[in-house]
């Protein structure tokens, strides 16, 4: 019943499922959909909070921003009990059809970080679960949120000299949307024996202003807001169709 040193957390405040937002503000929010939330932990960027959704228990603990921190959450996850991880986080469109506030359900990713190739070769494919996916795909469908469904690129800086070039080149090449954290979950989930998956909520359209994008997240503005709830409401549906399997 060893204490994890990063998430502070223990066994006895496992479950089967856990939600990963990035940002510690988001589990506040999700906290509102659970019936009975009890705040756990908050040690540097792993707020965690416990509680049941339509009967389900459901961990949330935010990871912070980037593979680093995500994979630290990834291993502690899983030694407290962990079997099923859902990433609810955020995405620039790289596809001018995405619009602001629809959900990315995430196939694979592009592994351009290089949290998951300190674990294992770069040839090794980062893609979802497919369970996962396929239950994420019928609730959405089901309760009809605008979504896509496709591939996306994790990175490690949004402030690099060839952003513009970049984008372009992993556009032109079909990827849908760019992030920084779901690369390693799926690399280093598949290595673990873990389900994944991961769903992006579009805050930037594509060759749109990055700071302005990330702004109008942080105000709530409405669309990137109703993504927000969308991306959580969907995550936790399929968490209760997961359970019910």
């Amino acid at each position: 019943m060893d204490k994890q040193p990063h998430i502070q957390l223990t066994t006895m405040d496992g479950a089967g499922y856990a939600l990963l937002p990035g940002d510690p503000d988001r589990v506040s929010r999700v906290k509102k959909f659970l019936t009975d939330p009890v705040e756990i932990a908050y040690n540097r960027e792993y707020r965690s909070v416990k509680g049941t959704y339509k009967g389900v228990p459901v961990l949330v603990v935010s990871t912070g921003i980037g593979g680093p921190s995500t994979a630290i959450a990834i291993e502690e996850l899983k030694r407290i009990g962990v079997h099923t991880l859902i990433r609810i986080g955020s995405s620039g469109a790289l596809q001018p059809f995405l619009k602001m506030g629809d959900l990315i359900l995430c196939e694979g990713a592009i592994r351009d970080e290089g949290t998951s190739k300190a674990y294992i070769s770069s040839t090794y494919p980062a893609v979802s679960d497919h369970t996962v996916l396929t239950h994420l795909r019928k609730q959405a469908e089901a309760v009809t949120v605008r979504h896509h469904v496709g591939v996306v690129r994790s990175h490690d800086s949004f402030y690099t000299d060839e952003e513009e070039a970049i984008d372009s080149y992993w556009s032109k090449k079909g990827v849908i949307g760019s992030d920084m954290e779901t690369a390693a979950l799926f690399t280093l989930a598949r290595l673990r024996g873990l389900r994944a998956a991961s769903i992006l909520n579009v805050v930037v359209p594509y060759a749109g202003d990055l700071q302005a994008g990330i702004n109008q997240l942080q105000s709530g503005e409405l669309l990137t807001a109703k993504g927000e709830q969308n991306e959580i409401k969907l995550a936790l549906e399929t968490i209760v169709s997961l359970d019910n399997e």
